[in-house]
């Protein structure tokens, strides 16, 4: 699962499958802003996990 980039933010997600939590690295113009931190069970968090966490921020910010 790669970066995902809107409007000047880079989202970068990490997850630990056995610990089942992971965390989006938030930066805008290449510096840290913060990390977001979330829970999944499976193999993976799934893609629509991760999008619907960034769409979340992005409309809470305005950005």
């Amino acid at each position: 699962m790669g970066a995902v980039e809107r409007n000047g933010y880079r989202f970068e997600p990490e997850y630990s499958v056995i610990e089942q939590n992971g965390a989006i690295h938030v930066y805008h113009k290449g510096q840290f802003v913060e990390e977001l931190t979330f829970t999944f069970s499976g193999k993976h968090p799934e893609f629509d996990q991760i999008e619907e966490l960034i769409n979340d921020y992005c409309e809470q910010r305005g950005i």
